[in-house]
Formats: structure tokens, sequence, C-alpha cells
């Protein structure tokens, strides 16, 4: 269950890179750079909550720069693509 947390400072920005985008593309996934506090119900509960979707699946990795990195699932009825226009990343 989520914690009770501010949505918006749990996630940082979005990646915008060419593999980014070959992941949203292919795979149905979003990237973000989150909070490193953050835990895989506060990313989940984040995106559902800013961007009204439903997400499948939250892997969490942390980059060699330190900053913790999410990959987003969506459900199979949302696009990541679309959601990616939505914020402008596409």
């Amino acid at each position: 269950m989520a914690r009770d947390v501010n949505f918006q400072s749990v996630i940082l920005y979005p990646i915008i890179t060419e593999d980014a985008i070959a992941i949203i593309e292919a795979e149905n996934k979003l990237l973000f750079i989150v909070n490193r506090n953050a835990a895989k119900s506060d990313v989940k509960g984040a995106v559902e909550k800013l961007y009204q979707v439903e997400v499948d699946k939250v892997n969490l990795t942390t980059t060699p720069q330190g900053q913790k990195k999410a990959f987003v699932k969506l459900k199979p009825k949302y696009k990541a693509s679309d959601v990616a226009i939505k914020i402008g990343i596409l």
C-alpha cells in the first residue's frame, strides 16, 4: 500500500533518450528519474494519479550516478506513446 506521499515529489523528470523512446514504442513502458526514497508503490501511485493511466508493473534501478530510475509498464489498454505525447517527450 502506498505511503502518504506528495506524488509530485516522487517523479522528478521523464527520461528522453533514443533508447527511452525505443522502449516507449516497443514495450509500452515509460522511464522516469524518481526520488531516491521512492518505493515501487509510490511510483505506481504517482504515475496513475498524475497521468490518469493504470500501471501494470514498476521496476526500479539505481544508475551509476546515484539516481533512481523507474521503468513503468502500463496496462495494455493504455499506450505509453500517448502519455509521452501528453507530457511532451514525443
